[in-house]
């Protein structure tokens, strides 16, 4: 700008702009224009593939649901099937052999397509859904959610074959569908969202997956919900009030909550090694391991221990458990699950932490349902080497009063729990004692 002094046009004194600057501006706003873009389609395409994953794996997951729950009413109803479980053992070996052509690892299947993009065959998923189904009409002691993180995470890398997905957003899929596959099993939408982008590497959240995977998990649950598929109704009552004697008490189950997982693991793993070391045949293990758990439960007496559990853990927090439920719960697992049998750890092991919580929280003077949650909660976290599921878990089933015993006793299994777990493809990737990277996988037991 031009000002005249005494007829004389002056120059305003101002600092002359940098050279240059005004490209510069406009190539920023370019770029921050097309990353908002490139944000926003990545949002809502993410929106639509948790959705749609949702609505499958969702379907998929109750039609398994609603499927084993009428095979374990049958089984409670028509007292001869027990005697034909070494039969239904073989039948399975023998799918497994001529169908499957190759070992079957589980859940395992899943973590590893998620955590080293390995390949994960389709045709195990029919295969694990009938073994699974068969288990439990013939009375073995397996449960649910395991053989459903195999399920939907297969249903979910094969809708991402089809549509072209690239290997990380495959990966991102298949955490949807496993977590949506547990949701609707279970119908604890956050805990199991959360599961999935939690169970992959222990110690690194791939928070990259939270949108997708809650919406798969909030849909899939929904969809369950209409279809007559709920959450377990688990009352806890006697809550203390926030006091350090309390507190104490729920770092003390913990304690032993982190040893129980470990025995569990030990137990589990061993068990099938030991069978595979004596038995080489598949059929032949499964014909013996099936006799063998018909054999306990004809000597005990009970149907208790066979199925998924969820009938102990009712009665658990309704305080009417015997204090061998949770041993007897643990070797009626492990030999099902060594034998070859197909199913999953998951509710076994909330199960075993139940019964035990229920009996050791009267010992101490806790309510029974309360030492039940803490047992369950506390149980499942050193299994599977995840705190903030089974945080989110412990609210989701019991409400928010419980959680900072809840959260304590978690914390201290987990801490407490070694580098033991269910799932041998499952990676620790930073260390449980100290803020270090540690990088090793899962020990296995031979």
């Amino acid at each position: 700008m031009n000002c005249r002094k005494g007829g004389i046009a002056v120059a305003e004194n101002r600092d002359p702009a940098p050279q240059g600057e005004g490209r510069t501006g406009r190539v920023r706003a370019f770029f921050a224009s097309h990353i908002a873009l490139y944000t926003s389609a990545t949002f809502v395409k993410w929106l639509i593939l948790g959705a749609v994953t949702g609505v499958i794996v969702g379907g998929v997951g109750v039609g398994f649901a609603l499927l084993l729950s009428l095979t374990e009413e049958t089984f409670q109803r028509v007292h001869w099937l027990i005697f034909l479980l070494p039969v239904c053992g073989v039948a399975i070996a023998a799918m497994y052999r001529y169908i499957g052509k190759e070992p079957d690892r589980g859940a395992d299947f899943a973590i590893a397509a998620v955590r080293s993009n390995r390949d994960m065959p389709f045709r195990m998923v029919p295969l694990i859904f009938i073994a699974s189904v068969l288990t439990q009409l013939f009375g073995g002691s397996a449960g649910r959610e395991g053989a459903a993180l195999e399920i939907g995470g297969g249903v979910a890398l094969l809708t991402g074959r089809k549509i072209r997905l690239d290997g990380k957003d495959a990966r991102v899929l298949t955490m949807c569908g496993m977590g949506a596959a547990f949701a609707a099993l279970f119908g604890t939408p956050v805990a199991c969202a959360v599961f999935s982008m939690e169970v992959i590497s222990v110690g690194v959240m791939y928070y990259a997956a939270i949108v997708p995977c809650l919406v798969a998990t909030l849909i899939s649950t929904w969809i369950g919900a209409l279809c007559g598929v709920h959450r377990p109704v688990l009352t806890v009552s006697g809550v203390p009030e926030l006091s350090p004697v309390p507190l104490l008490k729920a770092v003390l189950i913990g304690i032993l909550c982190a040893l129980i997982s470990m025995i569990f693991c030990f137990v589990v793993q061993k068990t099938a090694a030991l069978l595979r070391r004596y038995l080489k045949n598949a059929m032949v293990r499964a014909l013996v391991g099936g006799a063998l758990v018909m054999g306990l439960t004809l000597l005990v007496r009970t149907r208790d221990y066979s199925g998924s559990g969820m009938n102990l853990i009712e009665r658990a927090f309704s305080g009417n458990s015997r204090p061998e439920a949770f041993v007897l719960k643990l070797v009626f697992t492990a030999l099902t699950i060594g034998a070859g049998f197909k199913g999953g750890e998951i509710i076994p092991t909330l199960c075993v932490g139940a019964t035990f919580g229920n009996v050791f929280g009267a010992l101490i003077g806790l309510s029974p349902s309360f030492g039940a949650s803490l047992g369950m909660t506390g149980v499942f976290c050193g299994v599977t080497n995840c705190p903030l599921t089974s945080m989110i878990l412990g609210v989701e089933l019991f409400g928010v009063q419980s959680l900072p015993y809840t959260a304590i006793a978690c914390a201290v299994s987990y801490m407490l729990s070694g580098y033991y777990g269910l799932y041998g493809e499952q990676k620790i990737v930073y260390s449980k004692l100290k803020p270090e990277f540690v990088d090793k996988m899962i020990q296995k037991i031979k």
